[in-house]
């Protein structure tokens, strides 16, 4: 049978793009189909909503000629400083600085929004001849046969394809239709996400703050701005979320601190809820799952999208490798390799920022002074100290082609 296209994409958020891209510099042809309109995320409006990029997700905007287009308005990470403590006392004395200057690779990673990247990934698709995006449309059927998949379109339309990935989201529809099951649970907490300006610099520093209810992230964006993952109780946050602006910041200033100085609200304010979710499978006849399809983590170490590139980076070689020796790139065991490639990076990122956020995020005299002596520790002894930049920075493991 005749084909529309070698592999089709349902989720047009960042790791769908990202995908593509990847597919179409190894000479595949890509659909992406995309629920949500392209212009809406293309808009050049301030909102807020940014992502750590680690190191090795710069590398693999820099092979998809995505990078270039973006550089100038990402902020480089220079340092990280990790500390715990409760609203309004400040930080233990005891706490974690990861200096860029350790590492010979430079920044451990950069601060970039939303609408930067979202929109150098729609021109680069725009683009590319071999990418075909059809927006405002989902897949609402898929059935498999010998030789590929065939997709329904909410338009009315299929498309017949070698491989379908489902880069849709924890609610993945591929996942689901694929009979992949799920391992999940929530944490009873709620994200705050906003961006916050501040009078003093902030020098490219990135804080990790632990109190009981949730850590509070503050992310450095270029100019005095910083964007703010802020955790809470689900009680809490729905209490926050409902205050007007400026009862909002009176309810950050003590947990935020004044090391900043003044700080006012910048753009728009998001809610999210917190939980962990991870597919059984990432892989199924015909099908394969990328990014929050196949895992949704805690935020608390800015893991996610970094993640699902690193899983973009993993599949577009073991696609690659096997067109190069003429095998059926979507048969079962070539996206196995993918699978046991994906899985044990995955399991042990989940684990690791479950175990941290069920450590920190509570007020028990104990662990906090267990976790307190454990980062004093960590802090002063280099050859751990590096390990962990090295993690943070996306550089331990097996690297695919494109992270390296």
């Amino acid at each position: 049978m005749s084909f529309d296209t070698d592999i089709l994409i349902a989720g047009g958020g960042l790791n769908g793009p990202a995908l593509a891209l990847a597919l179409s510099r190894a000479g595949f042809t890509v659909t992406v189909v995309d629920a949500r309109p392209a212009t809406t995320r293309a808009s050049d409006n301030f909102d807020g909503r940014g992502y750590a990029l680690a190191l090795a997700s710069k590398r693999l905007l820099d092979k998809i000629g995505i990078w270039d287009g973006v550089a100038a308005n990402a902020q480089p990470m220079l340092d990280i400083k990790v500390s715990d403590g409760r609203a309004g006392e400040g930080p233990s004395p005891f706490f974690l600085h990861f200096d860029h200057t350790e590492l010979e690779e430079g920044p451990m990673g950069y601060m970039l929004e939303d609408r930067f990247l979202y929109r150098a990934f729609l021109a680069a698709m725009e683009a590319d001849e071999a990418i075909t995006l059809v927006p405002e449309t989902g897949v609402t059927d898929q059935s498999v046969d010998a030789t590929g998949v065939t997709a329904t379109l909410s338009d009315g339309t299929t498309r017949r394809a070698r491989l379908l990935v489902g880069c849709d989201g924890r609610q993945s529809g591929v996942a689901q239709r694929a009979g992949i099951r799920r391992t999940g649970w929530g944490y009873g907490q709620t994200a705050l996400v906003c961006a916050i300006a501040h009078e003093k610099p902030h020098d490219g520093v990135a804080h990790q703050f632990f109190m009981p209810p949730g850590p509070l992230a503050i992310l450095p964006l270029p100019g005095n701005m910083s964007s703010i993952v802020w955790s809470e109780t689900e009680e809490n946050a729905k209490r926050i979320n409902a205050l007007g602006d400026e009862d909002y910041l009176a309810v950050l200033r003590p947990r935020f601190g004044d090391f900043l100085g003044e700080i006012s609200l910048a753009g728009a304010r998001f809610t999210y809820p917190l939980g962990l979710t991870v597919a059984n499978d990432f892989v199924a006849d015909r099908v394969a799952l990328v990014g929050d399809a196949a895992h949704g983590m805690h935020p608390i170490a800015g893991q996610g999208l970094n993640a699902g590139l690193r899983d973009v980076a993993a599949l577009t070689q073991i696609l690659t490798e096997a067109k190069s020796r003429g095998e059926d790139i979507s048969a079962i065991q070539v996206l196995e390799r993918y699978q046991e490639w994906r899985r044990f990076d995955t399991q042990a990122l989940v684990a690791a920022t479950d175990l941290t956020n069920k450590l920190f995020s509570n007020d028990n005299p104990l662990l906090r002074a267990g976790r307190d002596i454990g980062m004093g520790l960590i802090g002063r002894v280099p050859a751990l100290r590096r390990t962990f930049m090295r993690e943070a920075a996306g550089l331990t493991g097996e690297l695919p082609d494109l992270m390296r």
